[in-house]
C-alpha cells in the first residue's frame, strides 16, 4: 500500500471515529432503538452500516463517473447523517 497523504488522512478519520464512538459510550452508554429497519440497532451498527455503505458510495462513483471523490465524499456524508439519523 502506498502512504499518500490521502491514505494518511483516511486512517487518521477511522481512528478518531473508533476514539469518537468510545468516548460516547463512556460518557453516554448506548442504547439500542428501532428505526427504519425494523431492528434494534447502536452506534456502532450505525457507524458500521455507514462506514460499508459509503464504500459502496465511493466504489459506484469510481466505476460510474471518474476518479474526482470529493463529490462522492460529500454524498457519504449526507448518507451517514441519515444513517444516524433514521436508522
Amino acid at each position: 500500500m502506498a502512504w499518500t497523504p490521502q491514505t494518511g488522512l483516511f486512517f487518521a478519520g477511522l481512528f478518531g471515529l473508533l476514539g469518537l464512538m468510545t468516548a460516547l459510550a463512556i460518557w453516554r452508554p448506548e442504547l439500542e432503538r428501532v428505526g427504519v429497519l425494523g431492528i434494534p440497532t447502536t452506534r456502532g451498527d450505525r457507524l458500521f452500516l455507514s462506514l460499508l455503505g459509503s464504500a459502496f458510495i465511493h466504489l459506484a462513483w469510481l466505476g460510474l463517473i471518474g476518479a474526482d471523490l470529493w463529490w462522492a465524499t460529500g454524498l457519504s456524508l449526507l448518507y451517514a447523517a441519515a444513517v444516524f439519523r433514521f436508522v
